[in-house]
């Protein structure tokens, strides 16, 4: 599944070339997994005047609302001057006059909601529980301290439930909690003050790496430009189960916590 830094990767490699466009058409094929909300003919004429992104989301901002889009489970965006005839899992073309811009999803887990502003009843269902940035300077680790504090569950569930802070996927969280030399099934209650910032830490720097390289390419993902991610290639403990860690020389270890594989250190990371 595309994580943060690929979705902040896909809108880097677009958001420039698209902004200030205007809509010529909307083409939607198979349904996705919200509908649109409004006839893709409205759409015509509106002016795009920016990309941003929440969480795992990609805003577009119109001249009139805004279009939500989110990738799914394997979902990525093309930005091109003009595009082959669409496939089967080609399921969104935004045509432009700079462009057009193309969903592919094989797996139609993704979607493109519009809403007529970030703090409507249609974006507030999307966004409004997710957590904090933790890239953009909103990541305070007084806050994220006193959160987590009132937390039973394990750390690495909490990380990807999204609610304290967003966008820290599988991928993300085994690597932040393995610089942070945390146990992933560390109550997330029992962290101390010192243990809690140096997670803080971690975070944003993983994630920063991961959007230097480009993201992680672990199967199909390419950016808007149709670039693979590297990040992959230097993780410490994610998808290296029985090789030694790049730390101690002990194996690395995996498991499954709420159906997702985690990797750790056994020695490096304490509970």
């Amino acid at each position: 599944m595309p994580e943060l830094p690929e979705v902040e990767v896909t809108r880097r490699s677009f958001a420039d070339r698209i902004a200030s466009a205007h809509i010529l058409s909307l083409y939607l094929g198979k349904p996705l997994r919200w509908p649109l909300g409004v006839p893709a003919a409205s759409l015509v004429g509106r002016q795009i005047w920016g990309v941003r992104r929440r969480g795992k989301y990609l805003l577009l901002d119109l001249d009139q609302g805004l279009l939500l889009v989110h990738l799914g489970m394997s979902g990525s965006l093309n930005f091109a001057p003009e595009q082959p005839e669409a496939g089967p899992h080609d399921h969104m073309d935004l045509v432009t006059d700079r462009g057009v811009l193309r969903l592919h999803d094989p797996r139609r887990f993704g979607a493109v909601v519009w809403a007529p502003s970030e703090d409507s009843a249609q974006a507030q269902k999307l966004l409004g529980r997710l957590g904090v940035e933790p890239l953009g300077g909103q990541f305070d680790v007084t806050a994220f301290a006193r959160a987590l504090k009132k937390r039973q569950s394990a750390i690495k569930q909490i990380l990807l439930a999204g609610g304290e802070v967003v966008g820290v996927g599988n991928i993300y969280a085994s690597e932040a909690l393995f610089m942070a030399g945390i146990r992933p099934t560390t109550k997330a209650s029992r962290l101390t003050q010192p243990r809690v910032a140096r997670l803080h830490a971690a975070i944003i720097q993983v994630l920063n790496r991961a959007v230097e390289q480009g993201g992680s390419s672990l199967k199909d993902f390419v950016s808007a430009e149709g670039r693979t991610g590297y990040f992959q290639l230097e993780a410490a403990v994610y998808g290296r189960a029985g090789e030694p860690c790049r730390v101690c020389t002990t194996s690395i270890k995996s498991m499954l916590q709420g159906q997702r594989t985690t990797f750790y250190c056994p020695t490096c990371q304490k509970p």
